[in-house]
């Protein structure tokens, strides 16, 4: 990253910095990354600092000279914040900051002040309060001597400055009836869950890294009016339309939060309920912003959530977006999938290859039927059309002769 040298702009200044174990394009990537957190926060990247070492330093994740070195560069840059590409521990954080005497942020409290700026339902609200509170339980000691001259900007946003002085009594009762309101709208989630079960429809989640293109996708295949933007977790609450494939059967698909590499733990406790989404769906639909050249990175990033989920064994079309940014096709190649879609969802392109592969993984789970079905079993040959694939269907004296593919259950039925 190039110093920063315009000193007009009224945001933030930040200075980001990390620790490398020898993979430095990888760290490279990652304080990439980072700086695109920051701006979402709000804040500028001014530059960034990176050292060399076999682990971090226990008591301050820098060595003394780079620790020297980034208190040059605050001063040098009019910087005011400086912000780590790590968790950083409690005593860490305070060391830094009695070192540096500016404030100190690590990636996590960043990922959590951003969900706290985009968090618009009450669940969504309850979720990042949860996880930013038990983030401060454990950084208490850490955050202690920053918390009385907070007066805005990055970590400041969610509990609010009161509840940020709590003492860890105050923070147990307040998380203690967060997770009390949470279990309330999780048990509502739970009874929509088991309707949609009890209807038998198919369901599926969209999945991917933050910003591959999960909303666009539900937008153009549902009219969804789900948020769309060029930002890193522009949504976070799930929403769930109906989708009509060609051959009229319906399923319904869900778009999830966005992952992320060093996704914050009390972020995946606190959302565990709207993760569950992914979980129980029936098969997952994985979104790869192809023109990223950390794609394969990415991908990895999101099997590793996925197994922590308990979903990596869920049947999956991968589906590699931005095809317009790239100059040729992309050699991306998932092993994992079972079907490819190369697209470009901002223009519309690829749309039916999504239909038609979704459509051939329902088939691949269905039955293939012929029967004569009486008359008076109408409401079945309903069931047939919205959940499986009518082939044919012929009027004759003793009933309906039907061909189509249906689901376990409803074959049971036939």
């Amino acid at each position: 990253m190039t110093m920063y040298e315009n000193n007009q702009d009224s945001r933030e200044r930040a200075i980001l910095f990390a620790v490398t174990w020898g993979d430095e394009q990888g760290t490279a990537a990652s304080l990439r990354e980072l700086e695109a957190l920051t701006e979402t926060a709000g804040a500028v990247a001014v530059t960034s600092l990176m050292q060399n070492r076999a682990f971090p330093d226990p008591g301050t994740y820098l060595g003394k000279g780079k620790i020297e070195e980034l208190a040059e560069m605050l001063a040098l840059l009019e910087a005011d914040t400086v912000i780590c590409d790590d968790e950083l521990s409690p005593a860490q954080m305070r060391n830094l900051e009695r070192e540096l005497s500016c404030k100190v942020c690590d990636r996590t409290l960043l990922i959590l002040d951003i969900f706290a700026a985009r968090a618009r339902t009450s669940e969504g609200k309850i979720q990042v309060e949860l996880a930013q509170l038990r983030y401060r339980q454990a950084h208490l000691a850490g955050l202690g001597a920053s918390l009385s001259r907070l007066g805005g900007g990055i970590g400041t946003r969610g509990p609010g400055e009161k509840k940020l002085e709590m003492d860890r009594r105050l923070i147990a009762e307040r998380i203690a009836s967060l997770n009390h309101e949470l279990e309330e709208v999780r048990r509502h989630r739970d009874v929509i869950r088991q309707g949609r079960q009890k209807d038998g429809r198919l369901t599926a989640a969209i999945v991917g890294y933050t910003n591959a293109g999960k909303s666009t996708l539900l937008n153009v295949l549902t009219n969804a009016g789900v948020l769309e933007e060029d930002a890193l977790f522009a949504t976070l609450d799930p929403t769930t339309r109906k989708l009509e494939l060609p051959g009229g059967t319906e399923m319904l698909v869900t778009d999830t939060v966005g992952f992320i590499r060093k996704l914050p733990h009390q972020l995946i406790d606190a959302f565990r309920s709207t993760l569950e989404e992914t979980a129980l769906a029936d098969m997952l639909i994985h979104v790869v912003d192809a023109s990223n050249p950390q794609a394969e990175q990415q991908m990895e990033v999101v099997y590793a959530t996925l197994k922590m989920l308990g979903a990596e064994q869920k049947p999956v079309l991968t589906i590699y977006n931005k095809q317009d940014r790239l100059d040729r096709r992309s050699a991306l190649h998932d092993s994992r999938a079972e079907a490819e879609v190369r697209t470009s969802l901002r223009l519309c392109r690829g749309l039916d290859e999504v239909l038609h592969a979704l459509e051939e993984m329902v088939l691949s789970r269905q039955i293939y039927v012929e029967r004569l079905l009486p008359y008076s079993q109408g409401a079945l040959l309903a069931q047939i059309r919205q959940r499986g694939r009518l082939e044919s269907e012929e009027y004759e004296q003793d009933g309906i002769r039907i061909r189509a593919y249906v689901p376990q259950d409803v074959y049971g039925r036939l």
